[in-house]
């Protein structure tokens, strides 16, 4: 071998190890990282976030990898959306209700007696979404799944709640708009605050109550504050998984495949399972410290409460506009479909 060619060889080997480390490996995995509010180890955290990303790593052969930050640890809640459609997360999942105004035509499904558990909850959000009756609001991301909590009730520190009377006076944390004004026509104080700060601020006195379902009560410990529970349904509270659509537009499409195989209703429903238990759990944990409960059966129709929440019901639809009743009608149709 002449010294010239050796010569070249040795730079075209060069050439093609900097070419190696300049381009990165197609087999080199891709990082996505979750943005979600729900404690970290929580049922929430390890079967729903946890599992799709164990799901998703497996289904991607590891070309995919899933990093979790929960409790608001890489956003927080009222941010995680907006952070999560500028990139700062690849996916975020929280509540449409904690970004005020955003996603008012998806909160339909939110109002007294459009669902009663997490389950029929999902099923009629996630069918909506599909049908495309509020695609526009979520234009800047790519939605994975979304689901709902189930109905949320009254739950107080010193006394019962038996009639919306009883209410007057009360500080009480409001989980959406809609319920805070509700709250305020009766003349309690609506006090919003996301839920990982409701156990200090009910703690400390800040607030004499709250409405929340009873997977948040178990979630976040609540239960060991509030003695006192009235199930009414004032709510259903909606929530979504969504993804960056740069993130995704940036994957292969066999990559865009595995994520488009775990959206969609089968994981909403999964995350529903996971709430329904929760639900069950929480009610049980109350159940067993010898609390105090009123159920307030067929709600809509009750003397005291059916006015009240047909009041809450008929105020949003009319301040939302023709496109909200129609998928209210849409919504409440859907509930043979969605059984719960």
């Amino acid at each position: 071998m002449t010294p010239s060619k050796t010569v070249n060889r040795i730079a075209l080997s060069s050439a093609l190890a900097a070419a190696l480390v300049a381009t990165p490996s197609l087999a080199e995995a891709t990082t996505l990282r979750i943005a979600h509010v729900w404690p970290g180890g929580s049922l929430i955290d390890r079967e729903l976030f946890q599992a799709w990303g164990e799901s998703v790593e497996a289904a991607s052969d590891g070309r995919l990898e899933v990093e979790i930050y929960p409790s608001q640890t890489l956003a927080k809640s009222d941010k995680t959306y907006e952070s999560t459609s500028s990139g700062v997360a690849d996916i975020g999942a929280s509540a449409q209700g904690y970004n005020a105004g955003r996603f008012p035509l998806t909160q339909v499904v939110e109002l007294p007696g459009v669902s009663a558990s997490s389950r029929q909850g999902s099923c009629i959000l996630q069918s909506l979404y599909e049908q495309g009756h509020f695609a526009e609001e979520y234009a800047d991301t790519r939605p994975l799944f979304m689901f709902t909590t189930g109905p949320g009730y009254l739950h107080t520190r010193e006394r019962l709640i038996e009639t919306p009377q009883d209410l007057e006076g009360l500080r009480l944390r409001r989980p959406t708009p809609v319920v805070g004004d509700m709250f305020t026509r009766l003349g309690a104080q609506a006090v919003g605050m996301p839920a990982p700060e409701v156990f200090t601020a009910m703690q400390r006195g800040v607030v004499d109550g709250l409405s929340f379902n009873w997977e948040g009560m178990k979630t976040f410990r609540l239960n060991e504050l509030a003695s006192y529970h009235t199930e009414v349904p004032l709510y259903d509270l909606s929530l979504f998984a969504t993804m960056s659509q740069r993130t995704y537009d940036g994957l292969p499409e066999d990559l865009q495949q595995v994520i488009d195989d775990h959206s969609g209703m089968e994981w909403s429903l999964r995350a529903a399972e996971v709430y329904d238990e929760l639900i069950r759990q929480g009610r049980q944990d109350a159940e067993e410290a010898g609390h105090e409960f009123l159920v307030i059966e067929d709600a809509l129709d009750h003397p005291e409460w059916g006015p009240v929440l047909q009041e809450t019901i008929d105020r949003y639809l009319e301040e939302t506009g023709n496109q909200a009743s129609e998928i209210y009608k849409a919504a409440t149709s859907l509930q043979a479909e969605c059984p719960a």
